[in-house]
């Protein structure tokens, strides 16, 4: 197959190019910088150039693939404030490849998260998230239309992502907890620490993107969870021994003060099955679980200094 990947560059889509690759399938990604462009050229990708706001690009792009997995998000953006308006750019994306590919049969694919979708019990794929007009829930309904495109021909499904995609390199959750223990002298978790965070390796999630955009039936739901949760005073605890700093409880109160941007998720309860995924697929991952992975060492290399 011959796959179109936007975000092909990022965090997921620099693990989900070569497992591609290494699958027999040809991959074109989409890039937005030069940067981008060489580093899937030494991947062994070919390269469109664009935006996910450049939809005349993803319209022939799409129309030119034999699939599609789009991973792209404006991250940079919603993070920075206006996360409604990121997840408007998305599903304005989403809507081109549906065009794009209707009545052909072909997959496409689409990156989600199951944070948040059923707090404080565990989430399966049958669960479908709830729209209710708040910015967040923007994108549950792009998810929503993607599942839709079944019903236009088009061999449609949705990868929920566990909230800690981690790995050597990571720059996201594990990597901002990390950081902000070492920059308090504390390795702190929410309350009484037991709310759990799923989880999964990015190497076991780029393999089922590539499972997904395979042989996943029209319509599907798949979980990228490997561990349905762990406590994030398991987490915090092993944060604290890696970096000989205590381990402590924060206050309701002073949760936004001590985490910063993270304070938002620090407290969710999201656990998350994936059996029916791994039934549907065979996908099973192989990969270090969370602790393992934190217990590798990378996340505490000392960061670099600044001349």
């Amino acid at each position: 197959m011959r796959v179109l990947v936007t975000g092909a560059s990022g965090w997921i889509g620099s693990a989900v190019v070569p497992e591609l690759i290494g699958a027999g399938h040809e991959v074109v990604g989409l890039a937005r910088s030069d940067a981008s462009a060489a580093a899937l050229t030494a991947a062994g990708a070919d390269v469109v150039r664009g935006t996910v706001d450049d939809l005349d690009v993803l319209r022939d792009a799409a129309a030119g693939a034999d699939g599609v997995i789009h991973l792209a998000f404006k991250h940079d953006v919603a993070f920075g404030g206006d996360f409604r308006g990121a997840a408007e750019a998305d599903r304005r994306a989403v809507d081109v490849f549906g065009d794009a590919l209707a009545g052909t049969d072909r997959p496409f694919v689409l990156a989600g998260g199951v944070a948040g979708l059923a707090p404080g019990r565990l989430l399966t794929e049958r669960d479908m998230p709830a729209v209710d007009g708040s910015p967040t829930s923007v994108r549950s309904a792009t998810s929503l239309a993607a599942l839709d495109l079944a019903g236009r021909g088009v061999r449609s499904s949705v990868v929920r992502l566990s909230p800690t995609c981690h790995g050597e390199g990571d720059q996201g959750f594990m990597a901002a907890l990390v950081a902000t223990a070492r920059d308090r002298g504390v390795s702190g978790y929410p309350g009484d620490g037991a709310n759990r965070w799923p989880a999964v390796h990015r190497l076991d999630a780029a393999r089922l993107f590539r499972l997904a955009v395979e042989k996943a039936p029209a319509g599907s739901v798949l979980h990228g969870v490997a561990e349905e949760g762990i406590a994030l005073r398991d987490i915090a605890g092993t944060i604290g021994r890696h970096l000989g700093v205590p381990v402590t409880s924060v206050a309701p109160e002073e949760v936004a003060g001590h985490f910063g941007w993270l304070g938002a998720f620090a407290g969710i309860d999201a656990p998350a099955s994936s059996a029916l995924t791994r039934d549907l697929l065979g996908w099973e991952p192989t990969r270090p679980g969370l602790i393992a992975d934190l217990d590798e060492g990378h996340y505490f290399a000392a960061p670099p200094t600044r001349g």
